[in-house]
């Protein structure tokens, strides 16, 4: 029985580490993939001054989700904008075999205790994920999305409007808006 467990335990751990190396593969695929959503325009020093207004302001900019995306990799939690994200995307799919997918696909790159990229979710959400896999939706993830957007906007925003990256954008788009 002994030889049974320490096999099992040997094989699982092959496992794992064999999941963490497809991990590190495919995380190594996504750097090769554009690291922002609309990358050809610049921000306005208007759009610039909304993003400091509020939270949801930044969130709903695209550009401004991209530069708030560029700090939180600074501070090595971009994990949470990629999940918000990857949500927003869920929450469009109408088609039930791509939702599964999806909700399958987030669910190991942001939720699994294996992933890289694990989110903080206390144990209540995770609770519900676990609940809502039983029957994949579009708002599979919604109490998830919620905190995580909690804390960036918490956690994360203060201390973005006072970083070099977005101090250094502001005043340089500012400098060259008075020159024109």
């Amino acid at each position: 029985m002994p030889s049974y467990h320490v096999s099992l335990t040997i094989r699982n751990e092959d496992e794992r580490r064999r999941h963490r190396r497809k991990r590190i593969s495919q995380d190594n695929k996504m750097e090769t993939i554009p690291n922002c959503e609309a990358c050809s325009t610049k921000p306005s020093v208007e759009e610039m001054q909304l993003w400091s207004q509020s939270f949801d302001k930044l969130m709903r900019n695209p550009a401004g989700r991209n530069v708030f995306r560029e700090f939180l990799r600074t501070e090595y939690s971009e994990e949470n904008m990629l999940f918000w994200l990857a949500c927003e995307d869920l929450k469009q799919e109408i088609n039930k075999n791509i939702i599964e997918e999806k909700v399958r696909s987030i669910y190991e790159d942001y939720i699994s205790i294996l992933s890289p990229k694990e989110v903080s979710l206390d144990a209540r959400v995770r609770e519900v994920i676990n609940r809502k896999l039983q029957d994949p939706t579009p708002q599979t993830f919604e109490d998830a999305q919620l905190q995580i957007y909690t804390l960036m906007h918490r956690d994360s925003y203060p201390r973005f409007l006072s970083s070099t990256i977005y101090k250094s954008l502001f005043h340089g788009n500012s400098r060259s808006s008075s020159e024109s």
